[in-house]
């Protein structure tokens, strides 16, 4: 395993992973990143969540950086509030889209993300969002989704679990959209060719930080891509099996820190609880 200074990187996703499940994050994981920067690391957040979803949390971390958004299709500059590139989804190819997928599973329910800083999420009658501190507008009818441009969609279905959901439209929308299980309730349709792998590719060109040179943390298969493009993964305890099976080692949950356990372990702490129940499943 590299030691550091080696990782220079420390990529993390936030709903399951550095945010607890109350949606903060914890006095231990701020302090465990501080040492991480102390030493020479930077951190990047990579998040399903688009820009306006996370702006109030980047300003409570004090983050100037780069923010991977939107499952990949934005980065974001905090500290100068810049859209840096943004990838839309063809509004065309994802209406196309659901209709393939209703024709297979029957009727779903979509909701929206918004391009640009200030976009909105969008939901039509019947869609439940799956966090529902994260703010949204009702629309009337789905033609109304498309009446801005979208970075993705989410599709939820009234019966279907999210592992059958996502392997039913990953058959149906083909070439149109890449689809992933960001989380409990969340499938989602990105451009084809864009997810989080591209967007840690992006910002790490950026910084001039290998993959070698990165560390990855994360909860769900929409993590896998940042995975694939990370020298070492960490999933959660509370990670779905695919990413589990992905990773280099295992740590506790995100409810027990299990970012800052590992971080503290690389990086060094002062009288920091015992992180001896974290897993290693690599070298």
């Amino acid at each position: 395993m590299l030691t550091p200074p080696a990782y220079a990187l420390v990529a993390t996703d936030l709903d399951g992973t550095l945010l607890r499940p109350d949606d903060t994050v914890s006095a231990r994981s701020r302090a465990a990143l501080a040492r991480a920067a102390a030493a020479g690391a930077r951190h990047l957040i990579v998040t399903g969540r688009p820009v306006p979803g996370i702006r109030a949390l980047l300003a409570d971390l004090a983050y100037t950086g780069l923010v991977v958004c939107g499952q990949g299709t934005q980065l974001y500059e905090a500290g100068s509030g810049r859209l840096l590139r943004s990838a839309p989804l063809d509004r065309e190819a994802a209406d196309t889209a659901l209709g393939k997928i209703e024709a297979e599973v029957g009727a779903v329910f979509a909701a929206v993300d918004q391009d640009g800083v200030d976009g909105v999420t969008l939901i039509e009658a019947g869609y439940r969002m799956p966090n529902p501190t994260l703010p949204a507008q009702r629309v009337a009818s789905r033609a109304a989704l498309w009446a801005r441009p979208v970075i993705k969609v989410l599709v939820r279905h009234p019966d279907l679990g999210d592992d059958e959901l996502t392997a039913a439209a990953r058959a149906a929308v083909g070439e149109l959209a890449t689809v992933t299980m960001a989380g409990p309730g969340t499938v989602e349709l990105a451009p084809r060719g864009v997810d989080k792998g591209t967007g840690l590719a992006a910002a790490a060109e950026l910084l001039e930080i290998g993959a070698e040179r990165t560390i990855a943390f994360g909860d769900m298969p929409n993590d896998l891509p940042m995975f694939a493009g990370s020298g070492y993964r960490v999933a959660m305890g509370n990670a779905h099996p695919e990413l589990r099976a992905a990773a280099d080692e295992v740590t506790l949950s995100n409810a027990e820190d299990g970012v800052a356990v590992v971080l503290e372990r690389l990086f060094g702490t002062q009288d920091a609880p015992d992180s001896g129940a974290a897993r290693r499943a690599g070298p």
